[in-house]
């Protein structure tokens, strides 16, 4: 069992939870993950390594609501327990090399993002971030990028907030003046990444994104995270999660991933339904 030190709400539908896991954060770097379920019973899900505490022997991740899972990990509070966290898992992103970089973060990708730019600020490499969300409501992380980053850029699809418009449309605009980056991280919805992939293309400046699909064991053996990358079967758990975004078939993964939207919906709903009854 994993003890919750601490958990804290970021936004309406989004929280942090800081775990006790002091044998995973030995060998966890930027870009690791941890399978985590919340009961015997439960199914595993893969959650980013959002942030490290060595003196608490903890690691935090940030969730978002969208499912049955998660949605039962929020009900769990500081001093509750789970019953697994098992990592690190996946390939650690690397930034070795790294002088001048664009992190650009679409929602909760932006917890992937952030360990990235701790790493990258303690090298010290010129880091402009471009973070974006539907709303105002919805902004997290805002201060820490703030104080690792030469340069961010917040944009908000409505403009409640920040400048109105998607990453990709500050990422153009830079790039129209200064296209002397090392590498582009973006991480965040699949038609985001995909759409940032697009844009640098023609420029051939390196880009790099984190898949997060399907996936069971975290180990390769279930297949659920496989994707098509340069024409080659890859596994977003042991061959990633980070792949060139030039090379991926995003169109492919988001047909796969769609398949299994309304099976996630139906357990998603059923739960909140029991709820529903227990409470009448």
């Amino acid at each position: 069992m994993f003890f919750i030190r601490e958990k804290r709400r970021l936004a309406p539908t989004v929280f942090a939870m800081e775990i006790e896991a002091p044998l995973v954060i030995k060998h966890a770097e930027p870009g690791h993950f941890v399978m985590i379920r919340v009961d015997e019973d439960g199914e595993r899900i893969p959650l980013t390594i959002a942030d490290i505490n060595h003196a608490h022997q903890t690691l935090t991740i940030i969730v978002q609501v969208v499912g049955a899972t998660t949605y039962q990990l929020s009900k769990k509070n500081m001093g509750d327990t789970i019953a697994d966290c098992l990592g690190p898992c996946g390939k650690k992103t690397e930034l070795e090399g790294i002088k001048r970089a664009i992190l650009i973060g679409g929602g909760v990708g932006c917890a992937i993002l952030h360990p990235i730019a701790k790493k990258l600020s303690s090298m010290h490499a010129e880091i402009l971030t471009i973070i974006g969300f539907r709303n105002q409501s919805l902004v997290i992380l805002e201060d820490e990028f703030y104080s690792l980053s030469n340069r961010l850029l917040t944009m908000t699809d409505d403009g409640s907030y920040g400048e109105k418009g998607f990453v990709t449309e500050a990422l153009k605009n830079v790039l129209k003046n200064d296209r002397n980056f090392d590498c582009i991280i973006a991480i965040g919805p699949i038609p985001m990444m995909k759409a940032v992939s697009e844009e640098t293309r023609p420029y051939g400046i390196k880009t790099i994104v984190s898949m997060n699909p399907i996936m069971v064991d975290g180990t390769g053996m279930c297949g659920g995270c496989r994707i098509q990358v340069d024409g080659e079967m890859k596994f977003a758990c042991v061959d990633g999660p980070d792949f060139d975004g030039h090379k991926v078939d995003f169109d492919g993964l988001m047909k796969r991933n769609k398949a299994y939207t309304s099976f996630e919906k139906n357990r998603y709903e059923a739960i909140l339904s029991k709820e529903d009854e227990l409470h009448d």
